[in-house]
């Protein structure tokens, strides 16, 4: 009997374990059991609070001959990467980073990250400004993108440029899922404030995201569980930044904070969000909108920052996107954040920004950080190559 019942528990666990490991991929995903195991190691990670540090943490090592210093920048945590000794006497390109993480996890300091940051330093002759900007919880919009901007702003300045010996006419911002957020709003304020001498020259949005008025998107909905970021870890992660209470988590997902009857979303900026009109008929397929006309009651009130446009980048007026710098956008086909840079590039488009799109058929969310064994995966390697293919021709 006690052999009967040890068997029975492990198959049950073992059972278990399968369930809560597999998710359907679809056929293009290389390697579905590893991206499998991957999601259910980060969604248990994310359960039992231990998340904070633990974003890429797969590196191959250090770049040798590239100086790294911890400093701070207008009184923001930056790690500052200085290309090796040579050259002297021309001006290096500068790139300033802001690492994704749902404004909640991550660092600069470890990791893919990292080694990223290095490789640009050392491939491209830059000097590389990653930004340690506080997190969730204990802080919320708009303390993290105000950090990222007063350490923009420090890195522009002539006199700090010319301290790195940087070419104030090659200085990009860059930035991945959350921080491709934060690059481009501060890409945005940057280029309309006319106090500033020096503005980036391009910007990098490696997925990002822009928007949380609609989460029914044909990305939205065709991913939702998909890994390494659904639909309701990205709405729960919008929540917590922007400092609302979680349990209007479901009523976001059916869009019933966006709905007709707030009169503060009026016509036109719904208009900035229209995937009707802004995707390509291969990404709208046979997809309608969801339009809800009446939900939940002073949610705008209670949420304001779900149409500030400092959080929410795609909802920028025309004006201020034709002031922004030339982009590379880059985005996965099975990501929910597809549509928002897809969006996003045709609206920089439309207002007379160069864009180039770089889109990957087999990519997922997070891909770009899996480049090394052993959250190694072929479409990272290659968007990781896609970007400084890019930073190099047009920085």
């Amino acid at each position: 009997c006690t052999l009967i019942l040890c068997s029975f528990i492990t198959v049950s666990l073992t059972l278990a374990v399968a369930y809560y490991i597999y998710t359907p991929l679809p056929d293009a995903i290389q390697q579905p059991w590893k991206l499998m195991m991957l999601d259910a190691y980060f969604r248990t990670a994310i359960h039992v609070g231990i998340m904070k540090g633990l974003i890429s943490e797969s590196s191959p090592g250090p770049v040798p001959g590239v100086k790294v210093s911890d400093i701070t920048f207008a009184g923001i945590p930056v790690r500052v990467y200085e290309p090796p000794a040579g050259g002297e006497g021309h001006l290096r390109r500068g790139l300033v980073y802001f690492h994704g993480g749902g404004w909640a996890l991550g660092t600069t300091k470890k990791g893919t990250y990292d080694t990223i940051n290095r490789m640009v330093s050392d491939e491209l002759n830059t000097v590389v400004v990653s930004v340690e900007y506080r997190l969730y919880p204990e802080v919320h919009f708009p303390v993290p993108y105000l950090d990222c901007l007063a350490a923009a702003k420090h890195f522009l300045s002539p006199e700090v440029l010319a301290k790195y010996a940087i070419d104030p006419e090659r200085v990009a911002v860059a930035g991945d899922s959350a921080g491709g957020n934060l690059a481009a709003a501060v890409a945005q304020e940057i280029s309309v404030d006319d106090s500033m001498s020096v503005k980036f020259s391009v910007q990098a949005l490696i997925y990002p995201v822009l928007q949380a008025l609609d989460f029914n998107t044909p990305s939205y909905v065709e991913n939702q569980y998909m890994p390494i970021l659904s639909r309701s870890f990205m709405i729960q992660f919008w929540v917590q930044y922007l400092n609302a209470d979680l349990s209007l988590v479901p009523q976001f997902a059916v869009n019933n904070h966006s709905t007709l009857q707030h009169s503060a979303i009026t016509p036109e900026l719904r208009s900035r969000l229209d995937w009707n009109v802004l995707l390509p008929q291969k990404y709208k397929k046979n997809h309608k909108p969801l339009i809800v006309e009446k939900g939940s009651h002073g949610v705008l009130k209670k949420v304001p920052g779900l149409l500030d446009v400092r959080a929410a980048p795609l909802l920028a007026g025309p004006e201020v996107l034709a002031k922004c710098p030339r982009a590379y956008i880059l985005t996965c086909e099975y990501d929910v954040l597809r549509d928002d840079g897809l969006m996003y590039a045709r609206r920089l488009q439309d207002a007379g920004v160069t864009v180039t799109i770089a889109h990957y058929e087999d990519g997922f969310h997070g891909c770009f950080s899996f480049i090394s064994w052993p959250l190694e995966f072929d479409v990272g390697k290659r968007a990781l190559r896609g970007y400084l293919s890019w930073l190099q021709n047009n920085l």
